[in-house]
């Protein structure tokens, strides 16, 4: 990444907290599953080249995510659990990043029933969802200097579809190609500051440049494993979503703040984690 530093004298904000992640976590969770809550025991297959997705933020077998679960749920339980005969096959299909579903059949059944009765396979999921997804997306907007909710936000909704690795479609690649955008300074008036380039770019400005670098990525993602069905390009919401709240300017999640949800209708997330349809 191009070094980047916040110029205003302000502190910079050390990335999600408090009521602003809560807010986050329920956006994304209304993008994933349709409401708010934390569906620690959903389990399906999408066929889209990622195998079972599953859990709060759709840790995936054909991806090493969901072998990260259970091995942190193996932590917890001392290794012996309902996941153990799994334990071969899943790792099998995370190293190869297969969307095989073969070799586990009852898989599904076991992450539904513990994800509705057993607190530790909750905290494994939390755990990896933040390991995965929170902190290395809140790394990348420190980097920045990035001080709105909204902005950090978005980074983190942007990990947890499009993950956090090396490839073009990926939040790193996300952010190299939006910066490569900024050629001149570029102001605005939300009273935050980036320096990209070398280059005086305004936070808002360069959040929604991001989101035309991430909707274009959508309808065209360049890895071919993220082409399958087409599936990205349906999930263009989650832009729209966002876009909704920057026109009204809910910069800063303090209390609530209203975005779009899945069938584009304007909703409420608040930070005690209720949600009002208007």
């Amino acid at each position: 990444l191009a070094a980047v530093a916040l110029l205003l004298s302000a502190k910079v904000n050390a990335g999600l907290s408090g009521c602003a992640k809560s807010i986050a976590l329920q956006i994304t969770n209304i993008y994933e599953n349709g409401d708010t809550k934390f569906h620690y025991d959903y389990c399906e297959n999408l066929h889209d080249g990622r195998g079972f997705t599953a859990g709060i933020v759709g840790f995936c077998t054909g991806m090493e995510d969901a072998w990260q679960v259970i091995q942190e749920y193996h932590k917890l339980t001392g290794g012996n659990d309902e996941f153990s005969p799994f334990d071969s096959q899943l790792q099998k299909l995370a190293d190869s990043g297969s969307d095989s579903t073969s070799g586990i059949k009852g898989y599904c059944d076991v992450w539904e029933k513990l994800g509705k009765t057993d607190m530790r396979f909750r905290q494994a999921q939390e755990a990896i969802r933040d390991k995965k997804h929170v902190n290395p997306s809140q790394k990348y907007a420190d980097q920045l200097g990035l001080r709105f909710s909204i902005s950090q936000g978005q980074l983190y909704d942007t990990a947890v579809e499009h993950g956090d690795g090396s490839g073009p479609d990926d939040l790193r690649g996300l952010i190299k190609r939006t910066n490569k955008k900024f050629k001149s300074d570029a102001p605005g008036d939300s009273g935050s500051t980036l320096d990209i380039n070398g280059h005086k770019v305004d936070e808002i400005v360069w959040l929604k440049k991001f989101l035309d670098v991430r909707t274009d990525d959508l309808k065209h993602p360049r890895q071919e494993e993220n082409q399958v069905g087409n599936y990205w390009a349906s999930t263009v919401y989650r832009i729209k979503s966002y876009r909704y709240a920057l026109d009204k300017k809910e910069y800063d999640w303090t209390g609530s703040v209203t975005i779009l949800d899945n069938d584009g209708k304007p909703t409420t997330v608040s930070c005690n984690e209720t949600r009002r349809r208007h």
